[in-house]
């Protein structure tokens, strides 16, 4: 069964959002697991393309977006709409989004990242009772001093 994890920011801001987002992708990709970032929409998902290439100046997380001709070859794909292709094997999702991608749980991993921000905080929230609500293992972990 798909576990869930939210990670829980003190900060309200989007960048935070998406420097965490950046971080924990390398964490996730340093582990072995293949993943997915599913970004609430293309702007979102450029801009984390942007990102995870200078969120760290020591490091490189190989990445592409999904539909270019790298996806199929790089440990991470970053998406707002379709999952990755079904020929992947791709184990973990980090859902940028504020709802829940239907396809959820062909992942054995999904992280979910939440702020102080309002309208994250809600989403999220939302989220959280739909996963338990359908039984699916949830775990939150509080994070702080980020940055």
């Amino acid at each position: 069964m798909t576990q869930i994890d939210f990670y829980v920011l003190p900060d309200t801001t989007l960048e935070a959002r998406l420097d965490f987002a950046c971080r924990l992708a390398e964490t996730i990709q340093r582990k072995g697991y293949r993943l997915h970032l599913h970004a609430e929409d293309e702007a979102m998902a450029r801009e984390l393309d942007d990102r995870l290439w200078t969120f760290r100046p020591d490091a490189y997380l190989p990445h592409a977006l999904i539909g270019s001709e790298l996806a199929d070859s790089v440990p991470v794909t970053l998406g707002w709409e379709a999952p990755p292709s079904p020929d992947l094997v791709v184990q973990a999702l980090l859902n940028l989004s504020p709802g829940i991608p239907e396809w959820f749980s062909r992942f054995e991993r999904v992280a979910e990242i939440i702020n102080q921000h309002q309208d994250v905080l809600t989403a999220k929230r939302e989220c959280w009772q739909t996963y338990r609500k359908r039984g699916y293992p949830v775990k939150a972990h509080q994070l702080r001093g980020q940055g």
